[in-house]
């Protein structure tokens, strides 16, 4: 018995325990994940937001915090009312346009050998799996419109009581929990510098990738913007594989208005838009943590999907770089001169 408590008390075999009991409460209360995630994503973003214009302009912290929801609440309220039917009703256009693409014969050796390779890969099942996922979340606006409110209204009273909710928090420090609210600080300082700039990043390098794609398809006189822009910024979201997989309908689309042409523009592009992610972006707003493998990105992208859904696409990297950074895994680049 003495052995055991000796073993307990070890560091490393205690923060073991406490983060298995973390993951075995997040394994049950996984139908809440939605409320949990949106939740995290938006008060970590909407807390940037506002340390931003808090710096820029002299405003009381409550006010802003305010101002910046009832904004973001009014936008995503007009947004619903004016463009969701257009949304639907473009998504709709594209998937008939993608079949009407691939059911018809082409007089194009290459054309016919690329479409077939399609096929045999059940790509475009993926494609219409991924549409009609899209279009289903946006139809089923009650479900996911009552957690989007929820997650709405729990970071704003985080955000508008952060400061007693910190004080509040740190009262566990000395009390009977004091072990393990240690482990629990600790790991959510690491989920926060981690999983939550990693987040940051992804978001602020989706939207930038969808202007800067819009305006180049605007340019080059694809239809259906809305839906593509849409269909690029969550595409966005998913690192490396989100850039591969909308180069598919983009493509489509690309050569059924201007032959192969445009499918050179597209594809120049889209090579232009991710060297500058890779090589502006990126540097900037990642940190070396993240510099995967692509073979490590696709197989934590692979799981991610198969366990989580469309959620473990999109924080499938941050939570793998979150738990790189617990196990002190150091993947920064070597310097030259040095083995």
């Amino acid at each position: 018995m003495n052995n055991l408590n000796q073993l307990l008390q070890k560091d490393g075999l205690k923060r073991l325990v406490i983060f298995t009991v973390i993951v075995l409460a997040l394994i049950a209360l996984r139908s809440m994940i939605n409320v949990i995630l949106l939740t995290f994503i938006l008060s970590f973003l909407m807390d940037r937001l506002v340390e931003l214009v808090i710096k820029k302009f002299p405003l009381n912290r409550n006010f802003t915090v305010l101002i910046l929801f009832i904004t973001i609440i009014g936008l995503l309220t007009f947004a619903i009312v004016k463009y969701l039917p257009v949304f639907i009703s473009e998504i709709s256009q594209l998937i008939k346009q993608l079949q009407d693409f691939y059911l018809k014969p082409h007089n194009n050796a290459v054309i016919d050998y690329i479409v077939n390779m399609i096929k045999d890969n059940k790509i475009t099942g993926y494609l219409e799996q991924g549409f009609a996922l899209i279009v289903k979340s946006f139809s089923d606006i009650s479900k996911l419109g009552i957690q989007i409110f929820i997650s709405l209204i729990l970071s704003l009273f985080f955000l508008l009581e952060k400061p007693k909710l910190i004080e509040f928090t740190t009262k566990f420090k000395y009390s009977k929990v004091a072990p393990f609210y240690k482990e629990i600080e600790y790991f959510g300082r690491k989920f926060v510098l981690t999983f939550g700039k990693v987040i940051e990043a992804q978001f602020i390098i989706a939207t930038v990738n969808c202007i800067l794609t819009t305006i180049a398809l605007w340019i080059l006189g694809f239809p259906q913007l809305l839906g593509l822009s849409i269909m690029v910024f969550f595409l966005g979201l998913i690192p490396v594989a989100g850039v591969i997989i909308s180069l598919v309908p983009l493509c489509t689309i690309a050569y059924t208005i201007g032959g192969f042409v445009h499918v050179i523009y597209i594809l120049i592009v889209i090579a232009v838009i991710h060297a500058i992610e890779a090589y502006i972006l990126n540097p900037k707003l990642m940190s070396s943590k993240t510099n995967l493998p692509v073979f490590y990105t696709f197989i934590v992208l692979i799981f991610g999907e198969h366990f989580f859904g469309v959620w473990g696409l999109i924080v499938g990297i941050p939570v793998f770089v979150f738990l790189l950074d617990i196990l002190e895994v150091n993947n920064e680049p070597k310097k030259a001169g040095k083995t």
